[in-house]
């Protein structure tokens, strides 16, 4: 007998198929039902201990390498149901083959290891929104979003992460093309109590409250950011954030806007944030400062530099309810109505996208003045103040259903007082 049968009647004897006669299928061209070895084959066929060749032959006269009689090793090993004996020739087996397992367990964990290096995370969203300010038409819009989230592992302490958008106008011809972001890629370094990104990530200001999003920024900017520490953290970031569209049209007392929607422009940013968080308490404070031309008209003196700084606290008095608030101030506006930014409200629960039936709400009293730059407008708008009410819910698995509802009025008065947004989104995440 060549080694190739021999091999399989040993291999034979650990799954216990020699011994046992049943009926299956031929699964090998070149094995007939009369073969000696048939009853053998077969079973390890079944059992995924040898699998032939793709024209349907198992070329049985064919010495083997010791890898290939590895391989039959290591899946003959991977069965649990061995009686005494047939585990005691397993281990003889996997004895004289050692040298091959190990060179086949490293291959296999490398290939492994490479094939879950890329991994894809995402979401399809619908959005609809409706703005409604006294003395004006509505101004209702909707999208429909697809995002892709793709993570490769560099090494043991860096990976590389991106976000791309594409987003679609619904209400525009069924033919016409989305537009497709580049929102973030960047690389990120984790260390003990250490970590470094790299590239264009996002911007979102240090809160003590996060139900109606961001007090001061959520945006992307280019550059670096580095954090320190556990409980008690430090985050720094240095570099340039497109300010292009985040600021709107804020009636002063006087009439003219505060801020040109279409000049903001790029502006050079740096930012530190203290943030504590322990047990039931947080609390944190920043500092941010953003330099353009832009902003010569709006700040004292013609100044081309602007500074926020911010504070920020909360308490979770269990783990379903949480009061907090954040506050900001711009020090180089001089009305008082405009240069500050505050927000407090109280969370309930929360919609876990994994959990189904699980939901959340919160209601929340927002102030956005000249300090939210680029602050979270599903719900409350730049230079309004009122309530904004949210509920989330997750009916199925990774599908969330959105609601918001702000009611309020223009902080500086003005021809439209009175300020309303409705918004609604569901989306699949995968």
């Amino acid at each position: 007998m060549k080694k190739t049968l021999v091999s399989a009647l040993g291999a034979a004897l650990v799954v216990g198929a020699a011994s046992t006669t049943f009926a299956a299928a031929n699964p090998f061209s070149d094995v007939p039902r009369d073969h000696w070895a048939y009853d053998a084959v077969t079973q390890l066929a079944a059992d995924g201990v040898v699998e032939g060749y793709g024209d349907g032959t198992f070329r049985g006269d064919r010495n083997i390498t010791r890898y290939e009689m590895a391989q039959m090793v290591a899946k003959a090993m991977a069965k649990g149901d061995m009686s005494a004996s047939d585990r005691a020739l397993v281990d003889r087996l996997a004895a004289e083959f050692a040298d091959e397992l190990n060179n086949l367990g490293v291959r296999v964990s490398n290939l492994e290891k490479h094939a879950d290096m890329v991994k894809w995370n995402g979401k399809v969203s619908y959005t609809y929104e409706s703005l409604r300010r006294e003395n004006q038409a509505k101004d209702n819009s909707n999208e429909l979003k697809f995002r892709l989230e793709p993570k490769a592992e560099i090494n043991d302490h860096w990976q590389a992460i991106a976000r791309l958008d594409a987003n679609v106008d619904p209400s525009e011809d069924a033919g016409s093309d989305g537009k497709v972001t580049l929102k973030r890629a960047y690389v990120q370094g984790d260390y003990d109590k250490f970590q470094v990104k790299l590239g264009k990530m996002a911007l979102s200001s240090a809160e003590g409250y996060t139900g109606a999003g961001n007090l001061v920024f959520d945006k992307e900017f280019s550059g670096a950011e580095f954090t320190f520490g556990k409980d008690l953290s430090a985050k720094l970031q240095a570099g340039r954030a497109n300010l292009a569209g985040t600021f709107t049209e804020i009636p002063s007392v006087s009439g003219p806007a505060l801020y040109d929607p279409d000049n903001a422009g790029t502006a050079n940013y740096q930012g530190v944030e203290l943030q504590y968080a322990k047990n039931n308490w947080q609390a944190g404070a920043a500092y941010y400062r953003l330099g353009s031309k832009a902003f010569k008209p709006i700040l004292k003196n013609g100044s081309s530099t602007m500074g926020i700084w911010a504070l920020n606290a909360g308490y979770h008095f269990d783990k379903n309810v949480m009061l907090a608030g954040s506050y900001a101030h711009n020090t180089k506006i001089e009305d008082s109505k405009f240069k500050k930014s505050y927000q407090i409200g109280v969370d309930y629960k929360g919609a876990d996208q994994a959990d189904k039936g699980s939901w959340g709400a919160y209601l929340a009293y927002r102030y956005l003045g000249a300090a939210s730059v680029a602050a979270t407008q599903d719900g409350a708008q730049f230079g309004t103040k009122g309530i904004e009410l949210g509920l989330g819910y997750v009916p199925y698995k990774n599908v969330v259903l959105t609601g918001k509802y702000f009611n309020g009025k223009e902080i500086g008065g003005g021809n439209h007082d009175k300020v309303q947004k409705l918004y609604g989104s569901v989306e699949f995440f995968f």
